[in-house]
């Protein structure tokens, strides 16, 4: 059967400068399994498979898989799934907003000089702490002294979130993946006065087959609530993610009331089909 097929770069507006994702436009038919083999085979930290809604309220269905297992949401294939839908000529059924289906539930996507979604509640809050924070501490090769924070920031997927003094030291960061382990862990610390850029941001999932991901939009909107709602970072800033790996992702944050959004440029980089 040959199904639509596009290949989008998320939070850059600079080509093969972003994460990369995998969209199967027209994923009605592939079971589970099916969609499992063609994660692992994209190699890619998401694919994502494009569905009828079954909520009434959605505009479309999306399931997110990786090399290792499924996602209930992710924030680089929500931003790329919207932009590959609309880019098929989904249609949504508010002008100007779109509402993705996702495990977690229900995700809006608002329409304007970028795509943007409000970062879902954190499901789990509160600091990290006993074996898990040592753990945390000596996969990351970090004197305990180092981590000012170690908090749960888990929308979803399951992160918990690592404060340090300062980009620099997340940019040097050698992780041990075989004492990581389980965790879901994201680093987080502040750039100097008069960059470009708020903060330096990176991302560990060993266990879902991605070591280290190159931008993560679920990660940022899990930082994002925790930070902006501690007075750590301002309702407005930009994020850095993924110069670790030569990426220069750039994550556009803004809280407006309840609700922060996660924005990012996407760029259309294949588009075909699959005989699948």
């Amino acid at each position: 059967m040959s199904r639509r097929y596009a290949v989008v770069d998320v939070f850059t507006a600079t080509p093969l400068m972003g994460n990369p994702l995998a969209v199967v436009v027209d994923g009605e038919g592939l079971d589970e399994a099916g969609m499992q083999r063609l994660a692992r085979w994209t190699n890619l930290s998401e694919t994502s498979f494009l569905l009828p809604p079954s909520d009434p309220a959605a505009d479309y269905r999306v399931r997110i898989f990786t090399p290792g297992g499924e996602l209930p949401f992710a924030g680089h294939p929500t931003l790329g799934s919207c932009f590959a839908w609309l880019q098929h000529g989904g249609q949504p059924k508010t002008p100007g907003t779109v509402v993705q289906e996702c495990g977690i539930g229900l995700v809006t996507v608002r329409q304007g000089e970028r795509l943007a979604f409000n970062a879902p509640p954190l499901r789990r809050t509160g600091p990290v702490e006993g074996d898990q924070r040592q753990q945390a501490i000596d996969s990351l090769g970090l004197r305990a002294d180092e981590l000012l924070d170690l908090q749960w920031i888990d929308n979803g997927p399951g992160w918990m979130g690592a404060r340090l003094a300062s980009a620099e030291r997340v940019l040097s960061l050698r992780p041990d993946f075989a004492r990581m382990r389980g965790l879901k862990l994201g680093v987080v610390g502040p750039q100097p006065a008069g960059s470009e850029t708020a903060f330096e941001v990176r991302a560990f999932v060993p266990t879902l087959g991605v070591p280290e991901d190159p931008v993560t939009g679920s990660l940022q909107a899990g930082m994002a609530r925790w930070l902006i709602g501690a007075g750590l970072a301002p309702e407005r800033y930009v994020a850095a993610q993924g110069q670790a790996l030569g990426r220069a992702g750039r994550v556009h944050v803004e809280r407006e009331g309840e609700a922060v959004w996660i924005g990012g440029d996407v760029l259309a980089l294949v588009r075909g089909e699959l005989a699948l």
